[in-house]
């Protein structure tokens, strides 16, 4: 397997996933990485706690550069609010060192609030529908 040390990633991104622990990447992540970076489309399938989110965001963090911007850049589209709060949860602290704005919104909670939160700017929102 693959070390995240052998992917050139930015400082950043290395000291974030250093400090989660991250060594070595999982089937799903060793495979995901290149295909997206490169821009091709992917469906992807593993087991639960694989790392998918991670498979599928660093390249995407990798790839991200700084801009001063109000308007979403990525959008994570997810199919339940449990599943918002744990990706965003996850891309927090995989981008704990860059300077990115992450939300995540769903329903059964304050629209208004999170209307502002938009409002302010983000980088990455991750939602879901409905």
């Amino acid at each position: 397997m693959k070390s995240f040390a052998d992917l050139n990633l930015k400082t950043p991104l290395i000291n974030g996933l250093e400090e989660l622990g991250f060594e070595t990447m999982t089937p799903i992540q060793e495979e995901a990485f290149p295909v997206i970076l490169s821009g091709r489309d992917m469906i992807g399938i593993a087991q639960t706690g694989t790392g998918k989110t991670l498979g599928y965001m660093l390249p995407l963090l990798h790839e991200l550069k700084y801009a001063q911007v109000n308007d979403p850049r990525v959008l994570v589209l997810v199919p339940t609010r449990e599943l918002v709060v744990q990706v965003t949860e996850n891309i927090n602290q995989y981008s704990k060192y860059l300077n990115l704005r992450v939300l995540g919104i769903y329903g059964g909670t304050n629209i208004n609030t999170q209307k502002k939160a938009y409002a302010d700017g983000v980088d990455i929102l991750v939602a879901t529908p409905g």
